[in-house]
C-alpha cells in the first residue's frame, strides 16, 4: 500500500506542474465565484427586465395612433422609447428609414375587435430581443380591452425568481461545476499512464512492490481526488453565493463515481494504445458521445443531479448507485486489461 500511495502523492504533486490542469482549474475557480454574476449574464439573454434594467432606452419603438393611446402608455411605462405615428404611411417610411427598431398598428375591423400588427427587423437576435421587452405591455393592452368589453380574467400572482434562473442555475451551471473536474480527471489518468509508458520508466515504477493493476489504480485515484477536491471546493464557493442547493451528500458522491467513470475509461484507451494523442482523441469522442447520449436518456448524470441539486423527492440514493454499478463494471474491465502495459 505505501508503493500505491507514493504514486497518489506523486500524480497529485505533478498537478502544479501542468499549466493545461492549472488553467482548468482557474476557469472553474472564476465560474463558481462569480457565479452569480454570470447567472445574470444569461438572464439578460432570456430575461426582459434585466434587458431593459441595462439598455431599455435604446430601444425605439413606433406607435401608430394618437400620443396618447393606452398602448403607447404601456410602452413608455415599461422604458421602452415611443414614437407616434398619425398614419401606417408615416410610420412605415419612419420603420424603413431605421428611426424605430420596431412598430406596432393595432386597426380595427369593422366588428369592432382589435388587431396588433406588429413589424420587426429582419435580424433574428434584434426581433428576439424587441419580442421579448414588449410582450408584458402588450398584455396590459389586452388586459385594458377586455376591460372595456366587461371581461374579467384572473391571473395567479406568483412570486420569485424568473424560471429562466432556476434552469441556467440547476440544469447548467451546478452540473457543468461538478462534472469538468469529472472530465479533467480523465485527461490527467491518460497524461499519468502515457507518460511512464513514452518515458520508459513504466518497469522502473513496477520494480517497486506495485502491480500494473495497481499503478494504474493509484494514477486514477489520484485524478479521482483532485476532482473531489474541487467540487467541494465548488459548492463551497456556490453556497457563499447564495444559491441553495440540496442533497450535498449525494451530489459529492455522485461527482465522485462520475470522474471515476470518466478516468477508467480514459485509462482503457491509455492500456489499449499507449500512445498519448491517440487516447486523448479516442477519450474525448467518447466523452462527447456519452454526453451527447446522456442528453436522451431520463437517467442520466445531469439529470440526476440537477433533481437532486433542487431535492427532487423521487431522486436519491438508488439513482446514484446505478453509476456505481457502471464505474464498478469498467473498473473490473480496466483490472483485467492492465496487464497489457507489461507487453
Amino acid at each position: 500500500m505505501a508503493a500505491f500511495f507514493a504514486v497518489v502523492k506523486k500524480e497529485l504533486g505533478s498537478v502544479l506542474r501542468d499549466r493545461t490542469i492549472v488553467i482548468s482549474i482557474l476557469i472553474q475557480l472564476f465560474i463558481a465565484s462569480f457565479s452569480s454574476g454570470l447567472l445574470l449574464g444569461m438572464l439578460s439573454l432570456y430575461d426582459a427586465d434585466t434587458i431593459m434594467r441595462f439598455s431599455g432606452a435604446g430601444i425605439r419603438i413606433g406607435v401608430v395612433g394618437e400620443a396618447g393611446n393606452p398602448l403607447a402608455s404601456f410602452l413608455t411605462e415599461r422604458g421602452l422609447t415611443i414614437q407616434t405615428y398619425p398614419t401606417l404611411t408615416e410610420a412605415q417610411a419612419a420603420f424603413y428609414q431605421g428611426e424605430v427598431l420596431a412598430l406596432v398598428d393595432t386597426p380595427r375591423d369593422a366588428a369592432g375587435l382589435t388587431e396588433i400588427k406588429l413589424y420587426l427587423p429582419d435580424s433574428d437576435t434584434v426581433s428576439s430581443l424587441i419580442r421579448m421587452v414588449i410582450q408584458e405591455p402588450l398584455k396590459q393592452y389586452e388586459n385594458h380591452l377586455r376591460a372595456q368589453r366587461g371581461i374579467e380574467v384572473r391571473y395567479a400572482d406568483l412570486q420569485g425568481k424568473p424560471a429562466t434562473s432556476f434552469e441556467f442555475l440547476y440544469s447548467v451551471l451546478i452540473p457543468m461545476l461538478m462534472f469538468f473536474p469529472a472530465f479533467v480527471a480523465g485527461s490527467m489518468s491518460i497524461d499519468g499512464i502515457t507518460e511512464e509508458v513514452e518515458n520508459k520508466t513504466l518497469q522502473t515504477l513496477l520494480s517497486a512492490p506495485l502491480t500494473a493493476s495497481g499503478m494504474v489504480g493509484a494514477k486514477i485515484a489520484a485524478a479521482v481526488i483532485l476532482a473531489i477536491l474541487q467540487c467541494l471546493a465548488w459548492l463551497t464557493l456556490l453556497q457563499l453565493n447564495g444559491i441553495e442547493i440540496q442533497n450535498k451528500g449525494w451530489i459529492l458522491l455522485l461527482a465522485l463515481i462520475v470522474a471515476g467513470i470518466t478516468s477508467t475509461s480514459a485509462a482503457l484507451s491509455a492500456v489499449f494504445l499507449q500512445d498519448r494523442e491517440r487516447s486523448q482523441f479516442i477519450y474525448s469522442l467518447l466523452l462527447l458521445a456519452g454526453v451527447g447520449l446522456s442528453t436522451l436518456l431520463n437517467l442520466s448524470p445531469i439529470t440526476t443531479l440537477s433533481r437532486l441539486a433542487v431535492g427532487d423527492a423521487y431522486t436519491g440514493g438508488w439513482n446514484v448507485m446505478v453509476f456505481a454499478v457502471i464505474f464498478a463494471g469498467l473498473y473490473f474491465t480496466l483490472l483485467r486489461t492492465s496487464r497489457r502495459l507489461m507487453v
